[in-house]
């Protein structure tokens, strides 16, 4: 299948820490000779994409999520709806997209964040880029809402965690990494409410999203990565390589 002669789409969801897999698939991609020309993302996606999408080097998508704050968890937030105060990292954000904007990207993305006013996904592709990342990131309840045009916008995978909408319409092949994953799960992994709650919220993630993992054209969902906590920051290295063996095993059987 000739896949480098084709327009091509990446689509990346949310996943915390697991996100970082799609670094790895990244640079696969780019080991492979494939390059996306539209990205879409949720959360942790958002930010890989926009890194993707900027054109920075894998070496520094990694630094990115070692060196920035985001899962350091020492930005509390005071008289905030939430434990750390999402705002606080604009500044770090700025040294990695000093313009901005959309506009200053080098790949078209879209990004997913849930306006939690009106309860409804919005996607968005244009004008100011920083602060609808950190909403398309802002899990509740451990970042805080974060406001853009107005209103208050939180993580994207709460109404949509693997946003291909508006790639599938724009390219020929579409490519995606899903890491929010769901495989068997032994009992003893079951046995206190805050397991309990992370598995029953992965099944309706995954059970949501499922349609349209299915409807791209190559799909990377390393399985080895629900071991890894979603904000477990030591598996950022792990994540990574998961997601870049992966990613060499599925091209090397298409390509």
């Amino acid at each position: 299948m000739q896949i480098r002669s084709k327009s091509i789409g990446l689509v990346l969801s949310g996943g915390g820490v697991r996100g970082m897999a799609h670094i790895g698939v990244i640079k696969a991609m780019q080991e492979f000779g494939i390059e996306a020309t539209v990205v879409a993302g949720s959360s942790a996606g958002a930010l890989v994409g926009a890194l993707y999408a900027a054109d920075k080097p894998v070496v520094e998508m990694l630094r990115f999520f070692k060196e920035t704050p985001l899962f350091k968890y020492n930005y509390f937030a005071v008289a905030k709806p939430g434990f750390i105060n999402t705002e606080r990292f604009i500044d770090t954000f700025q040294q990695y997209f000093p313009e901005d904007n959309f506009a200053a990207l080098k790949k078209n993305l879209f990004v997913v964040a849930t306006n939690l006013e009106m309860g409804e996904e919005v996607f968005i592709n244009e004008g100011e880029l920083i602060r609808p990342l950190l909403a398309s990131a802002a899990l509740p309840p451990v970042f805080s809402p974060v406001e853009y045009n107005g209103a208050l916008h939180a993580d994207g995978g709460i109404m949509n965690n693997f946003p291909s909408e508006p790639v599938l319409s724009r390219v020929d092949y579409v490519i995606g990494s899903n890491v929010s994953l769901v495989s068997k799960l032994e009992k003893k992994y079951l046995n206190n409410s805050f397991q309990l709650a992370g598995r029953v919220t992965g099944l309706m993630i995954y059970a949501i999203n499922r349609e349209k993992i299915n409807n791209c054209h190559l799909i990377i969902e390393p399985q080895e990565l629900e071991h890894i906590g979603i904000l477990d920051r030591r598996g950022i290295e792990r994540a990574y390589a998961i997601g870049y063996e992966a990613a060499v095993r599925t091209f090397e059987k298409v390509l």
